[in-house]
């Protein structure tokens, strides 16, 4: 039977690359697979695999969410309730944290420990925005990851990003840049994985763990 992704539309992300992505990893690996972009609360419950991308602010990302009818509550519900594999990206994988700390307080969804604070570089050199490729370095919970298999430290991995998740718990992070200091790449726990970094932009990198994503067993 057919798998279905949904890639949640509430009104931020690389949505049209996502989607492009996800396809050509469907269509490379021949997987019995489809994908769709949606808005729609009923899609997302009933999707096999979600898919929460967002690009910009915590705060706008969030009350973007609550402001789709349902669709805060069909995320949730296939995130923490169905035990089906879930995908955040960018501020899609920050808002699975506990607050965002981005122009005051906002109240994140509380599934992955941990703020998601300003970056500070220890090397004064190093600019804000985190922009460009960067290393993943794998903890020793992300090398046992299904979803990284197949990735070593050292791959490249495209970020973009000023805010990054901050007092987490250790075994929810699975890997890490450098950037003047340890940055979290890739968060996860039970049937939930986030990426800091934009796989639809990462190359090898981003298509080896969509293909991961995808043919994920719990």
């Amino acid at each position: 039977m057919t798998q279905t992704t949904a890639i949640v539309d509430y009104g931020s992300g690389n949505l049209n690359s996502a989607q492009k992505a996800f396809e050509r990893v469907i269509r490379e690996a021949g997987l019995d697979h489809s994908v769709i972009v949606t808005g729609d609360a009923d899609a997302v419950r009933w999707a096999d695999r979600v898919v929460l991308p967002g690009v910009g602010a915590f705060a706008d990302c969030r009350a973007g969410l609550l402001a789709v009818e349902g669709m805060l509550e069909a995320v949730t519900e296939h995130a923490t309730t169905s035990g089906k594999p879930f995908l955040g990206i960018c501020v899609g994988m920050q808002l699975m944290a506990d607050r965002g700390l981005e122009h005051g307080e906002t109240p994140g969804f509380g599934w992955i420990s941990g703020d998601i604070a300003l970056i500070e570089p220890t090397d004064p050199a190093l600019k804000i925005p985190h922009m460009g490729w960067n290393d993943l370095h794998l903890t020793d919970s992300g090398a046992r990851h299904p979803v990284l298999q197949n990735l070593d430290h050292g791959d490249h991995a495209y970020f973009v990003h000023s805010f990054a998740l901050a007092n987490g718990k250790k075994d929810h992070v699975l890997a890490q840049v450098d950037h003047g200091g340890l940055v979290v790449a890739v968060v996860g726990r039970d049937n939930m994985v986030g990426t800091q970094f934009h796989p639809e932009k990462s190359q090898r990198t981003g298509l080896t763990l969509i293909e991961n994503f995808l043919t994920w067993t719990l």
